[in-house]
């Protein structure tokens, strides 16, 4: 070949040094990771270690009081059945927006209660959203905190920390900052904390110098941010939405969650939409409308690439886990054939490239990891991700 050794080595240096965002710690975006469906939101003085299984059972009482929801036989009976065995995938107990400020003892006394009852049933994915980072705030943030792995002990397996109101990269320094004194306080390993962002302020998706801050919170946030969330209603009212035209399918919001898309994509950060404020509460009726306008929302978040939001209610579960049971199993029969015939190397409709093949391995185990599909639905997925 024409092309000397030293340009070789001078063309690999410099391929050392692209930046994909990727720190040590950050999880990959093609590794097989299990992402929760939803983050269930209960305010600290509502939650104890029953929470999760009444949440359950109010959702059941709900089907059975109200009728079936709007999905195929098959898919209410799974419904029926998550609700019993894992009705909640991720809890964050709330000492925000939906707690409120009360006075310090009373913060501290329940903060020290949830923490000993998130410490007794752990579900799979949990944790607590503090108050902001915010000047202000910030002190009853940390304390907060302090009191609340104190009663907790050593975190749970995807225990993470909820930041709201995330404005510049400079949230991202101060979290990481909080998150390494309340392990050297509390005797826990480097990284044992990692935290979310919440992107509920238009200066988090457009900085004053004319980009997005986002970017820069990855990096910034040093391996240790799992996730950004979507505010559904303080971004709304930031940008003048009136109330009544505050959902998660306005352009606005649509806007919001692009962006972020497109900053965490390839980093292993999570997006997470919001929730809706309309609950299945009432009678029959008023039950159904709001049933069918969650499960409309859910659907449109999942096709839009977005795999988790936000529940606020019990009667949210049910369109939760059936929409999304729905989802998955739509697209498994097509998602398998196609990847057997890449596999085999066979042209039957589709000329799917490696990265399509990836993305129907993954759209399969976020399937299965969820419970929508068994392992007899699913051909090949772990096999194209490691070859790929």
């Amino acid at each position: 070949m024409a092309l000397p050794e030293r340009d070789l080595e001078q063309l690999r240096a410099r391929a050392e040094h692209l930046d994909r965002l990727r720190l040590p710690g950050q999880v990959a975006d093609t590794a097989v990771v299990r992402q929760p469906v939803h983050t269930v939101y209960v305010p600290a003085d509502r939650f104890s270690a029953a929470t999760v299984g009444q949440w359950g059972q109010e959702a059941r009482c709900l089907v059975r009081d109200h009728g079936r929801p709007p999905f195929p036989d098959e898919i209410v009976e799974l419904v029926l059945g998550k609700l019993v065995t894992e009705p909640i995938e991720d809890l964050r107990v709330d000492f925000e927006d939906g707690y409120g400020r009360r006075g310090d003892d009373e913060e501290d006394a329940h903060a020290t209660a949830a923490g000993a009852a998130l410490r007794t049933s752990p579900p799979a994915f949990s944790g607590l959203r503090c108050k902001s980072l915010e000047p202000d705030t910030v002190l009853r943030a940390a304390r907060t905190l302090d009191v609340f792995l104190a009663a907790l002990g050593p975190p749970p397996d995807g225990f993470v920390i909820t930041f709201p109101k995330a404005t510049s990269a400079g949230h991202a320094d101060a979290a990481v900052l909080l998150c390494r004194q309340l392990e050297h306080a509390h005797g826990l390993a480097e990284g044992a904390l990692r935290f979310e962002l919440q992107v509920e302020t238009p200066q988090a998706i457009l900085g004053a110098d004319g980009r997005s801050p986002l970017p820069e919170m990855i990096v910034r946030s040093h391996g240790r941010l799992t996730g950004l969330h979507y505010g559904t209603y303080d971004y709304s009212t930031a940008l003048g939405v009136a109330p009544a035209y505050q959902s998660l399918e306005h352009p606005v919001a649509d806007h919001a969650k692009a962006v972020m898309q497109a900053a965490a994509a390839g980093t292993g950060v999570a997006v997470a939409d919001g929730s809706t404020n309309v609950i299945p509460a009432g009678g029959t009726e008023e039950v159904h409308r709001a049933w069918a306008l969650h499960a409309r929302l859910v659907r449109r978040s999942l096709e839009r690439g977005i795999y988790q939001g936000w529940d606020l209610h019990p009667g949210h579960l049910v369109t939760r886990w059936g929409t999304t049971f729905e989802f998955f199993r739509d697209g498994a029969g097509e998602a398998s054939r196609r990847l057997g015939h890449y596999l085999g190397r066979r042209t039957r409709g589709h000329l799917d490239e490696p990265a399509t093949a990836r993305a129907m391995a993954r759209f399969l185990l976020r399937g299965l990891h969820c419970g929508a599909l068994r392992p007899g639905d699913v051909r090949h997925p772990l096999e194209v991700l490691e070859a790929l």
